[in-house]
């Protein structure tokens, strides 16, 4: 029984269940075996939940002695058949899994899955630079709630008293505690010194990633605004602007909007003529876009590149129709 178990144990990783069903033997009989020979130290035991799996150990499985008993063992598994029935013991593992997925789904609401924020969370680590983040108009704090989990240290600026104290509501309700809220115009040196509290940073040290959403259309010079993003932003790191396409729904002056929309080529420039490179100019599909009285409006995401201290300005291309990219707005 001991030998049979050996090498059943020695083949996969098995729950007592699965093995009392290749032995042919009641649980309570294969757990004792098992204990006894756990105690030796010839199995590995792990708790899973309700189940305990068992595994050969790494160190017997170097013993010449046990190498004979598995060899024995698995003469006896082969004879009985109990070791040909371990693959098919393991695809019953999937058979609930296949039963769960093949129901007709329940409907659902449109719009992104509630757990969008784990993929983002995963999708950061793939960030080069993730100490500092800026969030330029953050409103009642929604973006931040994208960035703190994905950045070191994550500042918030808005010239709104009213929405800093939502959005640092809506911080504290998240734990959220890596951030840090400035009431400031994007020009005002208290931003610079917020910038630079962070370990290691000097007095010209910017944030990796500077983001603007929905709030380039509030500016009333928006070549402006992106000048000064810009000069917020670390050498090498990147300036995100997100913003509407060109539109001509007048009701969104009703929300204080200063414009309507900007078509990419406007984009290009004001980033441009802010010293920054490789533009590229995202269209935004309309599900991802929220349920809010703008939702009906096309948004693009305007990323540049602030080239690093002391290195040639160097501009890298965009293939035409490259995946992502407006199809008539490919970089020039």
């Amino acid at each position: 029984m001991r030998l049979r178990l050996l090498a059943l144990a020695a083949d996969d990783e098995l729950s007592i269940g699965e093995l009392a069903e290749l032995l042919g033997e009641g649980q309570p009989n294969v757990s004792r075996h098992a204990t006894a020979l756990r105690q030796t130290g010839l199995l590995r035991d792990r708790r899973e939940g309700t189940r305990t799996l068992v595994r050969l150990s790494a160190e017997a499985a170097r013993d010449p002695v046990v190498v004979d008993a598995l060899a024995s063992g698995r003469a006896l598994c082969e004879e009985d058949g109990s070791l040909s029935r371990v693959a098919a013991v393991l695809k019953a593992r999937e058979a609930a899994a296949h039963e769960f997925f093949a129901r007709p789904p329940k409907p659902k609401a449109d719009g992104l899955p509630a757990e969008t924020g784990a993929y983002l969370l995963a999708l950061g680590a793939l960030l080069p630079k993730r100490a500092l983040a800026l969030d330029a108009g953050t409103g009642d704090g929604r973006l931040i709630e994208v960035l703190a989990p994905l950045f070191e240290r994550v500042v918030a600026v808005d010239r709104s008293d009213a929405q800093l104290s939502r959005a640092s509501e809506r911080a504290i309700a998240r734990g959220l505690r890596n951030v840090t809220f400035v009431h400031a115009e994007l020009d005002d040196p208290e931003l610079r010194r917020a910038l630079a509290k962070g370990p290691g940073a000097s007095s010209d040290t910017g944030a990796d990633a500077v983001f603007a959403s929905r709030v380039l259309h509030h500016a009333p010079q928006p070549a402006k605004a992106v000048a000064q993003l810009a000069s917020l932003c670390a050498p090498g790191g990147a300036v995100v602007v997100i913003d509407y396409e060109r539109h001509d729904d007048e009701s969104m002056r009703q929300q204080a909007d200063v414009w309507l929309g900007f078509e990419a080529a406007e984009l290009r420039r004001f980033a441009r003529a802010a010293k920054l490179d490789d533009v590229r100019i995202l269209a935004i599909p309309s599900f991802l876009c929220g349920d809010g009285p703008d939702k009906h409006l096309s948004w693009q995401a305007m990323v540049a590149r602030k080239p690093a201290s002391g290195s040639p300005k160097a501009r890298r291309r965009m293939p035409r129709g490259a995946p992502g990219t407006h199809p008539s707005k490919a970089n020039e």
